[in-house]
């Protein structure tokens, strides 16, 4: 990706990313992380909040929204938010792709904005990102790499 296009600043009031289809991904970390900020057990946080599975957790979505912590204003946890909502937009898929990012950047009104972002910060978050849910990147590490070796 050409480091001058790499530009980023969350814009005030702005919930477009929370809002997207899909779910919010959480790491035991982020469990604890947000059941203390709501002055919850992690237990009971989890009873009320969560849906786990073996391999993975990730927010109850309720029915009329993406999120149970999204408001109007904001995310209302924003402060522990989770590994997977505080990385956004430097996930794996988004900045090793220039094509991804643009394609972001037509919902995400910070993508092109604010101070120019250095290649390799973006990498660390994206890898802090990989690292956080490894499950959901094993997968496609596997198909780039046989990708790679497969004969022309």
């Amino acid at each position: 990706m050409s480091a001058g296009n790499l530009r980023f600043a969350c814009q005030p009031g702005c919930v477009k990313c929370c809002d997207m289809e899909g779910y919010v991904y959480l790491t035991e970390d982020d469990l604890k992380r947000a059941a203390k900020f709501v002055g919850m057990s992690a237990k009971a946080f989890e009873a009320k909040y969560v849906y786990r599975t073996r391999h993975q957790m990730r927010f109850r979505k309720p029915p009329e929204k993406q999120c149970s912590f999204l408001r109007e204003d904001g995310c209302s946890i924003h402060p522990a938010k989770p590994t997977q909502c505080r990385t956004f937009p430097f996930w794996p898929e988004i900045v090793e792709r220039r094509s991804t990012w643009l394609r972001t950047g037509r919902y995400c009104p910070g993508i092109g904005k604010g101070p120019l972002i250095q290649i390799g910060s973006a990498m660390e978050i994206a890898e802090e990102q990989r690292r956080a849910y490894p499950n959901m990147y094993e997968d496609a590490g596997r198909q780039a790499a046989t990708a790679a070796v497969k004969p022309v």
